[in-house]
């Protein structure tokens, strides 16, 4: 059958070429689209059931997938926010420090004295500014992390709503299958009790075969009710009832005048 179509989808192709010009793409278009209707059409619906079935357990690799990538992404994640967490503590202990060498110099002194060592104030003012530039550009580096932080976060977000998503959606998908899936039997189950079917296949054949039985049984039945009340030869060994004639003279009256004109006729 599908080769027929395919076939008859060639044919349709070659004459769009010969009459219709310009307008053969567009006509081939559309025969085509009549084809793959027409095949489609001619696939059975349990087949199509079964195969969105298999495609639905297709998505498992799929939706694994996305879930490897989601928790990558939240180990990276993780990991920055240690990184970030490392940063803070380090530029806050920065700062402190530097606010130390600046109330130092603010005294006025000439030495100072850190760790058991002496330090004139012009070693300690180089110090605080040298600190002071690797604090900005620290406190740089942070804010980028915690930039990235935020976007990553944001990402790992839609790729959680995405999945919920997938889930969501590969679940009613099964139940659109199964739903699918009833009606159909439900059809068939209407198909096979109609009285305008004509039914040619095996359950047809049995319900021939089971009112043929029941007609030969009824047959069966009447034979021997039959047998029960008619006999071919006077039954010997009854008794004959007593007094028979007498009862039926006296019931019908045999003197009375209308009796004896029915005994006439």
């Amino acid at each position: 059958m599908i080769k027929k179509l395919v076939f008859a989808g060639s044919g349709i192709l070659l004459m769009g070429l010969l009459f219709f010009g310009h307008d053969a793409v567009s006509y081939v278009r559309t025969s085509a689209g009549y084809v793959t209707d027409s095949v489609r059409n001619t696939v059975p619906i349990e087949f199509q059931i079964e195969r969105a079935r298999r495609m639905i357990k297709d998505l498992v690799p799929e939706v694994r997938k996305n879930m490897h990538v989601i928790a990558k992404e939240e180990v990276e994640v993780e990991r920055l926010e240690r990184q970030i967490a490392q940063a803070q503590a380090r530029t806050e202990k920065e700062k402190a420090e530097l606010v130390r060498l600046k109330d130092d110099l603010s005294t006025g002194k000439e030495m100072f004295q850190y760790a058991g060592r002496e330090y004139t104030a012009q070693q300690v003012k180089v110090d605080l500014a040298n600190r002071f530039e690797r604090y900005k550009t620290n406190e740089a580096t942070l804010g980028s992390l915690q930039e990235i932080h935020t976007a990553r976060e944001r990402s790992l977000e839609a790729a959680r709503q995405k999945l919920e998503g997938m889930l969501a959606a590969k679940r009613q998908l099964q139940v659109d299958v199964e739903n699918l899936e009833a009606r159909l039997q439900m059809v068939a189950a209407a198909q096979t009790t109609s009285d305008y079917q004509f039914d040619d296949s095996r359950l047809g054949r049995v319900k021939e075969l089971v009112g043929d039985l029941r007609t030969r049984l009824d047959v069966a039945e009447k034979l021997v009710n039959a047998e029960c009340y008619f006999h071919d030869e006077i039954p010997l060994d009854e008794a004959a009832p007593e007094g028979i004639v007498e009862k039926i003279t006296e019931y019908f009256g045999e003197n009375q005048p209308e009796a004896k004109s029915l005994a006439k006729d």
